[in-house]
């Protein structure tokens, strides 16, 4: 493939590559942000995660709810990019390139990995049972089968995209995995066994015709373009603390939505990275089961959730609003070298005469201003809250740092001086440009 855009340096200048993480439990405002960023980038990749993390972009008044396709998309300019650690589900993908096509959005730059995994319909299935047969004790998943693909890939028994180019291989394999699939579902589940050849004619025949054109070698093409001066970013789904070895087990994604995993995801080493952008939402959110030391309820939940828009682009599940937490705020930065800070929505906060944010927490009568290791702690530590003014104005109109009230202006120092970077954008609605940009 062609590198696409003049080059922002010299032929044979590498160019440092930029991360998106959201330091949060994920719903942070990760497309827009990435959207916003896009226009000085070449090549947008999505390095891990699956079509359970949707995120939603503003443009024009025109809402975009993006699954698999990079926020890059909307940009002409931009190469989006599914990386390896991504695993797909080729219809969800298909149906969402034309769905984006009718809304007037070009597609034909999208290129996938070849080394990224399938979601078959067994994942699905496997899903579903999992979370019924795990009863009260349920995750809470999607029940999109990202899980059940990952647990194949970890398992060497996963059908990659770059099968679907191999009728022959991509039969063995289906017939492998369908083998135990099936002997799962019945004699476990109770469930009916999945016709072979069905899911091979709906691949093979239906959809490996329409993703074989974007198939390629994305490691390859990214090293071209960093090679060539071009700018790339890395955005993730998800976020830290549904990171698979960071965030609070077992209430997390099966893979690594942290900077680290940016690398594994996409084929660019560590040392091609310099600049990583945390993603903090002015409160807090989660969506289904597991800790959560800041979680509010009653009329300031409903209010936060209301004014937030907080319901899943997917599900369309009520996500839990809490206060601002610093302490895993902290931590984020620290697992992800975190250079900056991008605080989004918040314009929500307008009109709280008092606002709250987590400094520290307290268990068993000792101060913590770390995340305690034991999962246990963190389900019982209170907060220890620093109380900050409100502010009433509208900041919906505001465009730079001096338009901002001095309340809003000092409720971003604390998040700054707490996380130790600076932070450097402010959101302040859900439109496109509705971001402040702060000196960094």
């Amino acid at each position: 493939m062609t590198v696409p855009g003049d080059a922002a340096e010299p032929e044979g200048a590498r160019v440092p590559a930029t991360v998106v993480v959201g330091t949060q439990w994920g719903d942070e405002g990760k497309g827009k942000l990435t959207d916003l960023l896009a226009k000085d980038m070449h090549f947008v990749v999505r390095y891990q995660g699956g079509h359970n993390a949707g995120h939603t972009i503003v443009v024009g008044g025109e809402h975009f709810a993006l699954k698999l396709v990079p926020s890059g998309v909307l940009y002409p300019h931009i190469v989006p990019v599914i990386g390896n650690g991504v695993v797909v589900d080729p219809a969800v993908l298909v149906a969402e390139c034309e769905a984006l096509e009718r809304c007037g959005v070009d597609t034909s730059r999208l290129v996938i990995s070849g080394d990224a995994h399938l979601i078959m319909p067994y994942h699905y299935e496997i899903d579903r049972a999992t979370e019924r047969y795990l009863g009260r004790q349920k995750l809470g998943t999607t029940k999109s089968g990202i899980g059940p693909a990952y647990a194949d890939k970890a398992s060497r028994i996963g059908l990659r995209v770059q099968d679907l180019l191999d009728e022959k291989i991509f039969r063995q394999k289906l017939s492998v995995a369908l083998r135990e699939k099936n002997a799962v579902l019945a004699k476990v589940y109770n469930r009916l066994a999945l016709d072979e050849g069905e899911i091979a004619e709906r691949y093979l025949g239906e959809l490996a015709p329409l993703v074989a054109p974007r198939i390629a070698d994305t490691v390859g093409l990214l090293h071209d373009a960093l090679d060539a001066g071009r700018n790339v970013m890395l955005e993730g789904a998800q976020a830290t603390y549904l990171d698979l070895d960071h965030g609070t087990y077992p209430f997390v994604t099966s893979s690594n939505p942290t900077a680290g995993g940016a690398c594994v995801g996409s084929g660019i080493g560590p040392r091609d990275i310099t600049r990583v952008v945390g993603i903090a939402k002015a409160y807090v959110t989660r969506v289904g089961a597991g800790p959560f030391p800041t979680e509010v309820d009653g009329g300031l939940a409903d209010l936060l959730v209301e004014r937030g828009h907080e319901y899943g682009t997917n599900t369309g599940r009520r996500r839990r609003p809490g206060w601002l937490d610093l302490v895993l705020l902290r931590h984020a930065v620290r697992l992800s070298s975190i250079s900056e800070i991008a605080v989004t929505k918040l314009d929500v906060l307008s009109k709280l005469a008092k606002l709250k944010v987590c400094v520290a927490y307290e268990a068993d009568g000792v101060r913590l201003s770390r995340v305690p290791y034991h999962q246990s702690v963190l389900h019982r530590v209170t907060p220890i809250y620093e109380e900050l003014d409100g502010w009433e104005e509208d900041l919906s109109g505001a465009t730079e740092l001096g338009e901002l009230p001095p309340a809003a202006r000092v409720f971003l120092e604390v998040v700054a001086r707490h996380a130790g970077v600076p932070v450097t954008f402010a959101g302040v609605g859900p439109g496109r440009e509705q971001f402040v940009r702060l000196a960094a």
